[in-house]
């Protein structure tokens, strides 16, 4: 009997992360599109609705929250919203965006440069994507969600920054779900979550860095359905 619902539960967790697969790829195919746009001299408010009406016209149903564009010294708030502020040159800009389809929701954030950064901010960049990277090398069925959120905040806290939010979230119905990924949430991952994998790197007054992705736990690893680059992207 056991036995018999385990598998019932891992079938229907296959089939959300299906539901889940088809609106990362909206997100993934919107964040391709926004990598065109000219983001210096638009407003963080502008760029942002741009964002949402292009999910929808892919085909979305919704967005799964409001999108963020977050520039400059706004990027160094993890909850930051867009601003009727005009994006600069020579920031980072954070976009953290989701489509919705059939009620099921994705997750996906980058950061981009409007041109030459800083050093600091561009040796936030590479701390970001290696921690994110050490931690999805350890995602997958049986790992312990404090270890995992370990990992990227040593990462972070060995060149000197502060981990200031948890690793990630279950994502599904809901764009918050379990399990969570932090400090204060023990638990382990099971075949078949959809969670995110979402460190940060924050400078007060100067700019942000995020790279999330959203993954789907295996066995073995980790399917991730968040396809658009990490490489940092340079806009036009």
């Amino acid at each position: 009997m056991n036995k018999l619902r385990i598998e019932g539960n891992l079938e229907v967790a296959l089939e959300s992360a299906a539901k889940s697969c088809r609106a990362a790829a909206i997100t993934n195919e919107t964040f391709a599109r926004l990598a065109e746009e000219r983001f210096t001299g638009r407003t963080e408010r502008e760029l942002a609705w741009w964002v949402e009406r292009t999910m929808r016209d892919l085909g979305a149903e919704g967005v799964a929250f409001p999108p963020i564009v977050a520039s400059g010294p706004n990027g160094a708030l993890p909850h930051a919203s867009p601003r009727d502020v005009a994006i600069e040159p020579g920031q980072t800009v954070v976009v953290d965006a989701a489509a919705k389809v059939d009620g099921y929701n994705s997750d996906c954030t980058r950061t981009f440069a409007t041109g030459e950064l800083p050093d600091e901010l561009r040796s936030a960049y590479d701390t970001c994507r290696r921690a994110q990277q050490a931690a999805l090398d350890q995602v997958k069925a049986g790992a312990d969600t404090q270890a995992l959120d370990t990992i990227a905040r040593m990462e972070i806290e060995a060149a000197g920054h502060e981990a200031l939010h948890g690793l990630g979230h279950g994502v599904g119905l809901e764009v918050h779900e379990l399990p969570v990924l932090r400090q204060t949430a023990a638990g382990t991952l099971t075949a078949g979550n959809v969670v995110t994998i979402e460190p940060g790197v924050y400078l007060a007054g100067s700019g942000g860095v995020r790279i999330e992705d959203l993954v789907v736990v295996t066995e073995d690893g980790a399917e991730i359905l968040s396809r658009y680059t990490k490489d940092l992207v340079t806009l036009n």
